[in-house]
């Protein structure tokens, strides 16, 4: 599901939470998988919830700014930008800031935040602490489960 183009290998390195990362095989990620907390509904009642975001280009954080919408609107940025970075969603045929603004505003910000993980930092892991026991981990916000590949 994900397209790769070879770079260079590095090796495993640990986290800030100190778990084991796992290991850059020199591959770059482009396409990165996600599970949205909600889920679109879809006009026939489908909920749509895992889908693909691709790395944004300049040409993708550039053209929103000559949209009427965003010009109108500069919050609105946001909707057109996921607009065109979503690859895939669920059985949709195709991704445009028309779903974007009809999903749920907790949707939105968790794609809004998944956006930044993958375009800003390169990864989707992020450090967590449980709130009872304080113990230290990684969780992946692309949704991956234990016992899933």
């Amino acid at each position: 599901m994900q397209r790769v183009i070879a770079t260079r290998p590095s090796t495993e390195t640990a986290d800030a939470a100190g778990a084991a990362a796992p290991v850059d095989d020199g591959a770059m990620r482009t396409e990165f998988a996600f599970e949205l907390p909600r889920g679109y509904v879809g006009a026939d009642g489908t909920v749509h919830r895992r889908g693909v975001m691709r790395l944004a280009t300049a040409r993708d954080e550039l053209l929103p700014l000559y949209d009427a919408r965003v010009q109108e609107n500069p919050a609105y940025t946001t909707v057109v930008l996921l607009g065109r970075v979503i690859t895939s969603l669920g059985s949709l045929g195709s991704i445009d800031s028309s779903i974007v603004e009809n999903m749920f505003a907790s949707d939105v910000a968790f794609l809004q935040d998944f956006y930044r993980r993958v375009n800003a930092e390169g990864h989707t892991r992020i450090a967590v602490t449980c709130p009872e026991c304080s113990h230290r981990f990684t969780a992946d916000l692309a949704g991956g489960r234990l016992g899933e590949s």
